[in-house]
This record gives C-alpha cells, sequence and structure tokens, in this order.
C-alpha cells in the first residue's frame, strides 16, 4: 500500500522543533510507540500467531480466543502472558523465532515517513526509544529495520535465568501510564521532547512529551482501531500534537 506523506507543515515544525531543543540539550530523547505508528502490523500479535502455527510453545486450546478473552479482561495480564508462554526457551531461540516471523511477513509495511524521522533524528544525535506494549522480543527485529538496536526496544518481558526465559515479569508493563514509567526509567526521568502514538493507549507517552507530539493513524473505518486512532487524533487537535492519517 502506498501511504501518504507527511505534510510540509508537519516536516517544518519537527525540524523547527528539532533546531530550538538541540539548542539546550545535544542528546534529546524521541520516543515512538511501534504497531500501528511504525508499521501498518501488530508484530505483537502476528508473533504469537506465528508460534501457535508453528506449535512452538506449550498453549491452551484455541489459544488465540484465550488471550482474546483475557485481553478483553485485562490488557496488562494478557501482554505479559505473551511473554510468559515463552517459559524454559533459550532467549536467543525466540530471538530467532522473531525474526522469522517477521521475515514471514515481508515486505514488512513500514511507514517510511517515520523511517525518515528516525533517519533525521538518528543523524541529529537524538536518542531514541520504542515503547511498546507487545512482547520486547517480537518487536525488536521491526526496530532493527529502522535501524535501531534491541536496546531501543522498551516492551513486556520476564527475567532470564541459566540462559532461559521464566515466567516472571521484568520491569513494568509497558501500557498507557507504564509506557511513560518505564522509559523514564531507561532515560534517569528525562523526558522525552517527541514522542508519536496511534491510539489512546500512547496518550500518556504524547502527553510527556516536552516540545512535540505527533498522532498517526492508518486503520480503515471497519477496522477494529480505527475508534481509538480516530480519537486519539481528536486530542491531538485539543494538545496542539501534530496529527497525520497514512490513508485516505
Amino acid at each position: 500500500m502506498k501511504y501518504k506523506d507527511y505534510s510540509i507543515e508537519i516536516w517544518n515544525r519537527i525540524n523547527t522543533t528539532l533546531d530550538q531543543v538541540l539548542k539546550e540539550d545535544s542528546a534529546p530523547i524521541a520516543a515512538f510507540d511501534a504497531d500501528g505508528t511504525l508499521w501498518d502490523i501488530d508484530l505483537g500479535e502476528t508473533f504469537f500467531h506465528y508460534q501457535i502455527d508453528n506449535k512452538l510453545v506449550d498453549l491452551p486450546p484455541h489459544a488465540w480466543n484465550h488471550y482474546e478473552s483475557m485481553k478483553a479482561e485485562d490488557p496488562q495480564k494478557a501482554y505479559l502472558w505473551l511473554a510468559q508462554i515463552c517459559k524454559g526457551q533459550k532467549l536467543e531461540q525466540v530471538h530467532e523465532w522473531a525474526r522469522q516471523a517477521v521475515k514471514d511477513q515481508a515486505p514488512l509495511p513500514i511507514f517510511l515517513e517515520q523511517k525518515r524521522l528516525i533517519d533525521l533524528f538518528l543523524s541529529r544525535g537524538v536518542q531514541i526509544f520504542v515503547v511498546t506494549a507487545s512482547v520486547k522480543w517480537a518487536v525488536e527485529p521491526g526496530a532493527e529495520m529502522l535501524g535501531l538496536k534491541k536496546e531501543n526496544v522498551i516492551g513486556v518481558e520476564t527475567t532470564i535465568e541459566n540462559g532461559l526465559i521464566t515466567e516472571t515479569q521484568k520491569g513494568l508493563i509497558t501500557y498507557r501510564q507504564g509506557k511513560v514509567d518505564a522509559l523514564l526509567q531507561h532515560t534517569d526521568g528525562k523526558k522525552p521532547f517527541f514522542a508519536s502514538g496511534n491510539t489512546m493507549g500512547d496518550f500518556q507517552l504524547l502527553q510527556s512529551a516536552t516540545h512535540l507530539g505527533l498522532a498517526v493513524s492508518a486503520a480503515s473505518r471497519d477496522d477494529k482501531l480505527f475508534k481509538t486512532e480516530h480519537e486519539l487524533q481528536q486530542h491531538a487537535v485539543t494538545h496542539s500534537w501534530l496529527s497525520h492519517r497514512f490513508i485516505g
């Protein structure tokens, strides 16, 4: 699919703001949500489908419905569970599965304007974090395709003991306010000057930006994400954030 480019006005405001920020801070921080913000796919759920289809981990019957029911009741519990099902696996093995899951989606539907933006930020010394409610390991291959490193991804994960993944939660659940709290832990309390997201799950992340927020959207009207993306676009107007719809 051909996605719409950012307007000249958006690029001008980003560049002007970046110039202003760099006068006071040589290493500012930018934060991006992942799924629906950097690419037009949910890599967390794509990885889960890959695990189901290839019977890679022990799962309950009707695993997808089990996850959907859990998410409807308690999203944080559901997002953690997607990491916990990897228990007993070597992290290297899960990394390989995640790479293969992304490869199976080739070409990954990356929003090229977001890649251009990340390239710009990297060229000017901006520290970039991808903050996702998905399992960190599932999102890392996508981030690497944007020139970022695994360390740049903050997501849901469990602890590693003796080289094996456990069920024990590691860090915060990076959902809603948890995204902001986890980011600030990684930055020693330094807020991002810029943040971008696509749903109300990213509202607090955009609110945390000191200078500029960017709400993006690509869901069609019959997509389950359309309502929450539209709501964030409305908040963008109220908060004087930038907003962009990748499709007409």
